[in-house]
């Protein structure tokens, strides 16, 4: 079903405020899990508002927190989020970040103990509008153990993504947002409401055997996603992206044992860069320009396809879903009503996003 992004919005962050988020933080929530569906990353979208309203009933994460600074210099500072929702918290860091980078060129911030960070690719955007160059690394706190190593045939790691954001002039921000196993947690959440198999290759089952079923992974005794192609490059960096997002953030890292394990936890470094300080802003634009073209000319490997630069996708989803609605899938759907319901959202404004009888 297709839903105007704008009326999903609205409900989104009303479910937030009734959940017990103020007017503020629930806006600032649901303006980011509807960007996330629009630029066609779903798997970080609405299909999580009930994990999250689950989490804050739980006491695993907690409304209305905000960034509290741990220590600060001239061009680095380090946040503790105290497992505040991380788009708020996020949103903050971002901010300071920026700042401190149009003052002094370059800037590296750290933040413990947020809350689910959802989409990286908002924070490389921001940086991008400010006109800034960034770079993003994420772990998890052992919540949410969801990856192998190389060579292993259990969860250790989280998804751990690394997010590249690289302005472009007048052109969209070319942006690299990427998980370093197979795929994130999200997406096996997406294939598992849409009865769908994953791809080939790139989940084990809990008897460390291959399979396509996104079900294993949800499982009490759940099963582990592989590291990118090829599995021991993918390992190394998601191993070196916990060390980098979590040990020296000061976030704990990926173990059932360590102590924050209960709430749900992101650590992330973020690195800002001023390429204008470079004195080559007009050569480094030029020359990306360069590339791009002598990139997209090679030959399709299919009749009638195109090479498609990072962030393309992103930006073309996001134009179409503006104008045509967000698509959700039933159970998604279901799910979100539930949750809507469970917190006290009544049915006509639960009918006014569907134009149709309540599921």
């Amino acid at each position: 079903m297709k839903i105007n992004h704008l009326d999903l919005q609205k409900i989104t962050a009303r479910i937030f405020v009734l959940a017990g988020c103020s007017r503020t933080e629930a806006e600032i929530i649901a303006k980011h899990l509807i960007e996330a569906n629009l630029t066609g990353h779903d798997s970080h979208g609405v299909i999580r508002v009930s994990h999250y309203v689950k989490w804050l009933g739980e006491e695993r994460v907690f409304a209305n927190k905000h960034a509290r600074l741990i220590t600060k210099g001239d061009s680095f500072a380090v946040f503790d989020g105290d497992f505040g929702f991380g788009q708020v918290l996020g949103e903050e860091v971002i901010t300071a970040g920026i700042a401190m980078a149009k003052k002094s060129g370059l800037a590296i911030v750290g933040l413990r103990n947020s809350g689910h960070l959802g989409r990286i690719g908002d924070w490389a955007e921001m940086d991008g509008v400010a006109g800034l160059i960034s770079i993003h690394f994420v772990n998890g706190n052992g919540f949410a153990i969801l990856a192998a190593p190389f060579g292993g045939t259990d969860k250790r790691l989280s998804s751990n993504p690394i997010c590249i954001g690289i302005p472009n002039g007048s052109k969209p921000l070319l942006l690299l947002d990427m998980a370093t196993c197979q795929l994130s947690q999200g997406k096996a959440m997406v294939a598992k409401n849409e009865g769908k198999e994953l791809p080939a290759g790139s989940v084990l089952d809990s008897q460390g055997k291959p399979t396509n079923d996104p079900n294993v992974l949800f499982l009490e005794s759940a099963g582990a996603i592989l590291p990118i192609s090829p599995g021991h490059k993918g390992f190394g960096l998601s191993f070196l992206v916990e060390v980098l997002a979590g040990a020296l953030t000061g976030s704990d890292t990926s173990s059932p044992e360590s102590p924050t394990a209960r709430c749900v936890g992101n650590g992330m470094l973020s690195i800002f860069i001023d390429q204008n300080r470079f004195g080559n802003n007009g050569e480094f634009l030029a020359e990306i320009d360069k590339l791009s073209t002598w990139v997209k000319a090679s030959p399709p490997t299919t009749p009638g396809g195109e090479i498609i630069l990072p962030g393309e996708p992103e930006n073309r989803t996001r134009m179409e879903r503006l104008k045509n609605g967000i698509d959700l899938d039933q159970e998604t759907l279901r799910q979100f009503i539930r949750t809507a319901r469970s917190v006290g959202v009544n049915d006509e404004e639960i009918r006014f996003i569907t134009n149709q009888p309540v599921l």
